[in-house]
Parts: structure tokens; sequence; C-alpha cells
């Protein structure tokens, strides 16, 4: 298990990561989000063992991934924009990777043939959505238990996106890994993740299993014959509300029977429940929060 225990984290005067707790179980694909700057690279970096946390800990299996190196062999970080030697071709740098980690040859090379990459070329011609999964067949070939990936998606085609989520959730189901995953593109996440962690004001502002969050938040669409007061909506945990002419657009979170029955009690002319993708879902928890 990864636990982060209130951890703080600021460069020169600016407070990135403020008293941040978050628990991630074994065998989860575990999604973190948040607007630009909110913190999600620091926070990577913290967990991967890179940075040094201001106050409090991360541990993985029982082991400070800052303080023990030996457990940094059981992690692997690929950031947003993986550097290279800039001689390297993959072959070269697979050599530099098989002096630290326990290699698998025979995975490295079933990754490299399915992303269709060529290993006598030098990296830095790569494009970047090339040198991300160039860097993603050097991580599945260690088999790390955790599996840290900032901006995942950036720069890849859909048919390689399509690739990376079943080859990303192959490899959960095959090692029971454990795989954090950063991106600005929602709705990649939405279809491989089964937690997420939503990252505000440097700290966890909601998480939970992301079908079940799903789940309870929805999108209802009214219409009245007659003006109503609004404040009858009052009773509700109203994420977002608009108007336009004689419907109501609510998204409201809770339990969906509860609250379409209660919402029957206002006698509206027609009701429709619409459901909410993760995209949305942010949004409106944005939203919420403010």
């Amino acid at each position: 298990m990864l636990k982060i225990v209130n951890i703080s984290k600021g460069f020169n005067d600016k407070k990135v990561l403020k008293d941040l707790s978050l628990d991630i179980h074994d065998g989860k694909i575990f999604a973190l989000v948040g607007v630009n700057g909110s913190g999600k690279t620091t926070l990577l970096r913290t967990v991967a063992g890179i940075y040094k946390a201001d106050n409090g800990y991360v541990e993985f299996n029982g082991y400070d991934t800052y303080k023990d190196a030996e457990i940094r062999k059981d992690i692997f970080f690929v950031s947003d924009d993986p550097y290279y030697p800039f001689a390297d071709n993959m072959k070269s740098l697979k050599m530099f990777y098989m002096s630290f980690y326990d290699f698998d040859e025979n995975e490295f090379d079933k990754y490299v043939s399915l992303f269709s990459l060529d290993t006598d070329k030098n990296i830095s011609t790569f494009s970047k959505g090339m040198k991300r999964q160039a860097m993603l067949c050097y991580a599945l070939a260690i088999k790390p238990k955790l599996l840290i990936l900032d901006e995942a998606f950036d720069g890849l085609d859909p048919m390689v996106r399509k690739t990376l989520k079943k080859t990303l959730s192959d490899f959960v189901m095959d090692n029971n890994s454990t795989i954090i995953i950063s991106s600005h593109n929602l709705k990649e996440l939405e279809d491989i993740c089964d937690e997420f962690g939503m990252l505000e004001d440097g700290k966890i502002s909601t998480y939970g299993d992301l079908l079940e969050e799903k789940q309870s938040i929805n999108k209802y669409q009214l219409a009245f014959k007659d003006e109503i007061d609004e404040s009858v909506f009052d009773q509700f945990d109203i994420l977002h509300k608009e108007k336009e002419g004689s419907v109501y657009t609510l998204v409201i979170k809770g339990d969906k029977d509860e609250i379409r029955n209660r919402l029957r009690e206002l006698n509206p002319a027609i009701m429709d429940i619409l459901n909410i993708n993760f995209e949305e879902m942010f949004i409106y928890e944005h939203e919420g929060e403010r």
C-alpha cells in the first residue's frame, strides 16, 4: 500500500502541498486530477522519492520512499517530458537500466514491438509521443510495484492511447502493481482508472472509487408549468444550477433514487436524469468546492 501522510512541500515562499494525506491500495490504477498549477507533478515527484517533503512522509509497502533507497527499485517515474542522453538509442539506454534494475529483456522486446519503435534510432530524433512510449518500454520491463505516470497520454495518437490503456490494465492484473496516472485528458482516464483523487489548493479535496463517485453525481433536467420559488432546491446538494426558459438543469450529489423521489414531490411537468462523465464530474466538483 502507498501511504501519504500529512506531507507539505513548498518552493521558496510558495506552498504547493499542504498537510496532504492519501492512501492508495495495491492493484489499483489511480487517477490524480487537478487544474494546472495545482501541484500534481510536485506530488508525484514527492511520492517517487525525487523530492523530500518539508513535513510528513510517504511510505510504500512500509518503507519511506525518500529515505529508503532499496524501495525505489520497486518504483518507476515517467515524467511529462522524459529526458534522454543525446547520443543514446534504445539499445544503449537499455544497458543503463539493466545495471540498476531487475530488467526483463523479453518483456522489453515485447513492448518495443507493440509500440513499433526502432531501437537503433537515436532517441533524440523521436517525437514527443515516441519518447514517452520508449520510456514506458523500460518501465514495464522493470515491472515496478509502483508505476507513476505524469501526463501519460500526452502526445500519443488515438490508436497508441488505446494500446497503452490495455497494456497498463494487463500489467496491473499480471503483477498486482499500483499505477498513478495524471492527465489533462480526463476522458482517457475514465475507462482505465479504479480510483481518483482531486488535488485542489494543496490538498486532496475529493477522493474515492471512480465509478461510485460518478454514480453519486447526476444531472437532472426539470420543467415546470408555473414559476416556482427556487429556494425549494436548497434542500439538495447542488453542484451546478442553470435555467433556460422554463427548464432547470441541476447537477446534484447524492443517492439518485432518493433525489428523484424528492424532485417528483415538486410536481415537475417533465423530469429527465442524465449521467455525467469523469470530465464533467471534475468540473462540477471543482465548482462545488468554490
